[in-house]
């Protein structure tokens, strides 16, 4: 009897143990399922909120085997770059807006953006960084019809898309021919950079392609500016020189000339002194 009641007991305590178990294992993974699907909400909505399209835009899926989405912001008055731009798009249109400079990084999250048309605003200003991040997926970019007078080779980090850069008042000065070589644009492109005004004004190179146009060096002024100011800076130290030989010539003079002055007086010093010396040796 002894030994059925502790069986019973050992029983008893495996099955206890048991419905702890399964009660703690319940516990736990209902709240792992909560974990989890939480988890993946949290993804989907991240997915949806990097994925879905900007405000006021019109997103479409872009044709062919690379896939990415089509963002049209075309006509919208828009002052600067949305935020909100997924980052899977590929071509991104923001023509005929209002925009007047692009800001450091302002497409540095899209690195699927193979187009790129900014057409029609009001662009001035290119910062530099302003196409970071592109230079391996960009192809095209359209800059034309804006208000661009010069191209800072930092703005576009290597960028080597064929672009359009006509329709824009383009200054031609030293600063922009010591530019165009450092960009990495194609070189077709550059062509649609013609010459609106010009640094000299008389250098011939309004209404010109600047690129083609291999005799025009609109440096020779700042070249020229820069000897003129070595020859002047140059007169100056040799005037300084010649005025302090003057000087040092004319103190000299003056310093032998009391000399001289001096040494005449000791003859008649010395006549005196030998004329008494001689007297003393008679005496």
């Amino acid at each position: 009897m002894q030994r059925r009641s502790q069986k019973t007991e050992r029983r008893n305590a495996c099955k206890l143990m048991g419905i702890l178990m399964l009660g703690w294992l319940l516990r736990h993974s209902v709240v792992m399922w909560l974990l989890f699907h939480s988890l993946v909400l949290m993804t989907l909505c991240f997915h949806h909120a990097a994925t879905s399209c900007s405000k006021r835009c019109y997103c479409s899926d872009s044709e062919g085997s690379f896939g990415g989405k089509t963002m049209r912001c075309s006509n919208l008055h828009l002052t600067e770059i949305p935020q909100d731009i997924p980052n899977d798009t590929r071509r991104l249109y923001l023509d005929y807006n209002l925009l007047t400079s692009i800001p450091a990084n302002a497409f540095n999250d899209l690195p699927l953006l193979a187009e790129l048309d900014l057409s029609h605003n009001e662009l001035a200003l290119l910062e530099p960084g302003a196409f970071r991040g592109l230079a391996g997926s960009l192809q095209f970019l359209d800059l034309s019809s804006n208000q661009l007078t010069t191209l800072d080779p930092d703005a576009f980090e290597g960028v080597r898309a064929r672009s359009n850069l006509t329709g824009n008042p383009w200054h031609c000065d030293c600063r922009l021919q010591t530019a165009l070589p450092r960009l990495d644009l194609e070189p077709v492109s550059l062509t649609g950079i013609i010459c609106e005004t010009s640094e000299p004004s008389d250098s011939g190179a309004q209404g010109v392609p600047f690129l083609l146009a291999k005799d025009l060096d609109l440096c020779v002024v700042l070249k020229k500016t820069t000897d003129v100011a070595m020859l002047v800076t140059m007169f100056g130290w040799f005037t300084m020189v010649i005025s302090y030989l003057v000087y040092y010539v004319r103190h000299n003079q003056e310093d032998a000339r009391r000399h001289l002055e001096y040494l005449k007086s000791l003859p008649s010093r010395q006549g005196k002194s030998e004329e008494s010396s001689t007297i003393s040796t008679v005496v």
